[in-house]
Order: structure tokens, then C-alpha cells, then sequence
């Protein structure tokens, strides 16, 4: 299957041709199906993935998948999109694209919901953040009163950290900044 048939699969969903138009194939079917390929285009433009408009789903790179997920979420026409660990696997740069698609997305008036570790990521992008620590809550509101607040730097940055003292250079869970 096509990257931009992904994308379709998403988008016919809202498709109005019933049973009897698509079995014989009536010209109401093309134009839909027409339009369904070229919005979908549209949504893989503007994710950028015009690079991949004919290629094989297989054969594209892991961030390019990545991106390819959220163009067919889009199909949908959602109002709030969940996005769980979208930056898990990315280099640097591609979560810096995908920081930027977020900022679009919510542009749009999409309500995103954002599972991630990635801390540079959430501070960037969130409105309200929710911070979990294996399940239980431990801070919840604005980027700024969340990245001071010592329960959560204690839980990602450990002890030290919070009480100000040298932080470890062991291997951390994330990073706040």
C-alpha cells in the first residue's frame, strides 16, 4: 500500500457512496474517489511528506512513518488528536519537526493530547501538562510552574537536583529542558 493510501484509508470515512455506487462503479465513485486522493495529498504536503507522495509505506524512513500516522489520524478530521510517544525514536532534528507540526496542528484548533518523555518536546508545545510518576500524579499546570516544581525535578532529575546540590551524571529518565 501507498503512503497515500494510507492517508485515503483515513479519509474514506467520510466518503458518501453507498453500496450500489461503488458495485457499479458510478461516476459520482471517481469523483469522490478523485477528491479523497487529492485532500489526502493535501494532509501529506502538509505534514511533509510531499517527497513520499507515491511511495511504498515500507520504504519509507521511521520519522517519515511517524509523520505518516498523524496524516492519516488527520483524515479523520479530527477535533482532538492523542499523540503517544510520537517523538520516540526520532533524532533531534525530526522532533524539532515534529514540534513545529504540533504548533500547526493546534493552529488549526486541534486539541492535542501528548503522551511523551520527551521533556524538551512537552515544554515546548503544551498549553497544560500533567506530570505522572509511575502512575501517580505529581504536578499539573503551565509549562513554567511544572519544569520549578521540586516534586517533578526530584523524579526525573533525582534528590540532588531538587535540593539544588550537583546533579548526577548517570543515566537520567529525561531531561526537563
Amino acid at each position: 500500500m501507498s503512503a497515500l493510501e494510507n492517508v485515503m484509508v483515513g479519509r474514506h470515512m467520510h466518503e458518501r457512496c453507498g453500496l450500489a455506487t461503488t458495485l457499479l462503479r458510478f461516476p459520482r465513485l471517481a469523483r469522490a474517489e478523485r477528491a479523497c486522493r487529492e485532500e489526502a495529498a493535501e494532509l501529506m504536503r502538509y505534514v511533509g511528506l510531499q517527497a513520499y507522495l507515491s511511495a511504498a509505506s515500507t520504504a519509507m524512513p521511521y520519522g517519515a512513518l511517524k509523520r505518516l500516522e498523524i496524516a492519516r489520524a488527520l483524515a479523520t478530521q479530527p477535533r482532538l488528536i492523542l499523540l503517544d510517544e510520537p517523538a520516540a525514536g526520532l533524532n533531534p532534528t525530526e522532533a524539532l519537526e515534529l514540534d513545529a507540526l504540533i504548533g500547526r496542528l493546534t493552529e488549526r484548533g486541534i486539541t492535542v493530547v501528548l503522551v511523551e518523555h520527551n521533556m524538551r518536546l512537552v515544554m515546548g508545545v503544551s498549553d497544560h501538562i500533567l506530570v505522572l510518576d509511575y502512575g501517580r500524579k505529581l504536578a499539573e499546570g503551565p509549562a513554567a510552574a511544572v519544569r520549578n516544581d521540586p516534586k517533578v525535578i526530584e523524579a526525573y532529575l533525582g534528590s540532588t537536583a531538587a535540593s539544588g546540590g550537583p546533579v548526577s551524571t548517570a543515566p537520567q529518565r529525561a531531561s526537563l529542558q
